[in-house]
C-alpha cells in the first residue's frame, strides 16, 4: 500500500471549473482510494458543493478551502503575483509548502502558475531561470518525454543537462521505465554539428560522471520514432516543435474528415468507425498538459479547455510523482552535476596556472 498523499487542486482555473475538475476527479475516485490520495479543493465552495453532489464516492476524499478570488485566464503574470494571493491557483501551489499537500494540479492560466510556483516554492537550483514545461509525445514506441516546449527560450548547456536529470526522473515515475534512454536533440547526429551550448551539454552528458543512459544526439524525425525516452531541447525549439506536430494532427484529423464525409458510404464508414477515430485523433496530439519540472515542489498543468479525463490524467501525473522517487533522483543528479563542473573549473585552473608558470 502507497504512502497517503494529499493533492492540492485548483478547482477554479481552467475555461470550465468546478464542471470539469469535480467530475475529472470522480472518475478516478476507486483508484484514488486504492492508492491512498485524498484531495484538498481549493474554490467557491457553493459551485464546488453543487457538483460534488453528483458524486456522492468522491467527497468523502475531498477537503474544500473555500475562496472567492480567481485568476482571470488573461491576467499577465505579474499581475497574478501582485494581486493573485489568496486566489484559488495560490492557495493550491501554497499548501505544498505549508507541508499541507504533496503535489498540485491546477487547469488555469499557464503563466500565472509558472509565476506563482517558482515565487512560493522556488527553484530546485538557484540559476535555473524558470520551470520546464514537458509533454508525453504520442509516438510508434509509446511515449517519449520532451523538454522544454516553451518556458525556457535560451538555454546554456548547464541548463540543458538539468533538463535531461529532470526529464529522465520524470519519465521513470511516470511512464515506468527502469533506466529511460535520453537524446539531445540536435541538427544532426554527428558530435561536429550543432550550436556551441549544444556540443557542450553532450560532452557534460557523456563525460560528466551522471549515470544516465545517455545515447547522444537526435535529429527531428526520432521525436516521432521514439528513438529515445527522453528528448532534451530548448523551449523556443521544442515550442516550435509542439506546435508543429499539434497543427500536423489537426490537418490530418480535417483531412480524414472530409475524406469520410465526401458520400453516402464513407459517412456509413465513418459511422461506423468513430471510436477509432477519436482513438487516433487522441493519440497523434501531444501535448495536454504535464508538471513544471525544476521546483521544489511537483505542480501540474491541466490543458486549460481540456475535459473531464484530461484532468484525470494530470491527476494522476500528480499523484505518481508523489508516490515515487522522483524528487531525490533530480536532487542526487543536481548535486552529481555540480561536482562535475566543478572539478572541470578545478582542472581549467590547473592549466591555466601551469602556463602562466
Amino acid at each position: 500500500m502507497p504512502e497517503p498523499i494529499v493533492i492540492s487542486i485548483d478547482a477554479m482555473g481552467g475555461d470550465h471549473g468546478p464542471s470539469v475538475v469535480v467530475p475529472g476527479l470522480a472518475l478516478g475516485v476507486e483508484t484514488w482510494r486504492a492508492r491512498g490520495v485524498s484531495f484538498l479543493v481549493h474554490g467557491d465552495q457553493a459551485r464546488i458543493e453543487a457538483e460534488m453532489a453528483r458524486y456522492p464516492a468522491l467527497r468523502p476524499l475531498c477537503e474544500i478551502r473555500h475562496t472567492e478570488l480567481v485568476i482571470g485566464g488573461d491576467e499577465k503574470p505579474a499581475q497574478a503575483m501582485r494581486r493573485g494571493k489568496g486566489s484559488s491557483l495560490w492557495n493550491a501551489v501554497e499548501a505544498i509548502r505549508e507541508g499541507r499537500a504533496q503535489a498540485a494540479v491546477s487547469s488555469g492560466n499557464t503563466g500565472a502558475l509558472m509565476a506563482i510556483s517558482k515565487l512560493i516554492l522556488r527553484m530546485v537550483t538557484p540559476d535555473l531561470e524558470r520551470p520546464a514545461i514537458v509533454v508525453s509525445w504520442p509516438t510508434s514506441r509509446g511515449f517519449t518525454t520532451v523538454l522544454d516546449v516553451g518556458a525556457n527560450i535560451d538555454c546554456d548547456a548547464e541548463r540543458l543537462v538539468d533538463f535531461a536529470i529532470m526529464g529522465e526522473a520524470y519519465h521513470r515515475a511516470v511512464h515506468g521505465a527502469n533506466r529511460p534512454t535520453i537524446g539531445l536533440l540536435n541538427v544532426g547526429a554527428e558530435e561536429q554539428k550543432g550550436r556551441d551550448d549544444v556540443k557542450e551539454a553532450h560532452r557534460l552528458l557523456t563525460e560528466g560522471g551522471l549515470n544516465l543512459n545517455y545515447k547522444g544526439f537526435v535529429e527531428g524525425d526520432d521525436i516521432g520514432k521514439g528513438s529515445v525516452d527522453v528528448i532534451v531541447t530548448d523551449g523556443f525549439t521544442g515550442n516550435v516543435a509542439l506546435k508543429t506536430a499539434e497543427g500536423v494532427a489537426r490537418f490530418v484529423s480535417a483531412e480524414l474528415r472530409a475524406a469520410l464525409t465526401s458520400s453516402l458510404v464513407s459517412k456509413i464508414g465513418a459511422f461506423i468507425a468513430q471510436g477509432a477515430l477519436r482513438r487516433l485523433r487522441e493519440r497523434i496530439t501531444p501535448g495536454g498538459g504535464g508538471p513544471l519540472l525544476g521546483l521544489n515542489g511537483i505542480v501540474v498543468k491541466s490543458h486549460g479547455g481540456g475535459d473531464a479525463k484530461g484532468f484525470a490524467h494530470a491527476v494522476g501525473v500528480a499523484a505518481d510523482l508523489a508516490q515515487s522517487a522522483f524528487a531525490s533522483e533530480i536532487r542526487r543528479n543536481l548535486e552529481q552535476l555540480t561536482a562535475a563542473l566543478s572539478e572541470g573549473e578545478a582542472e581549467v585552473a590547473a592549466v591555466a596556472s601551469e602556463h602562466k608558470e
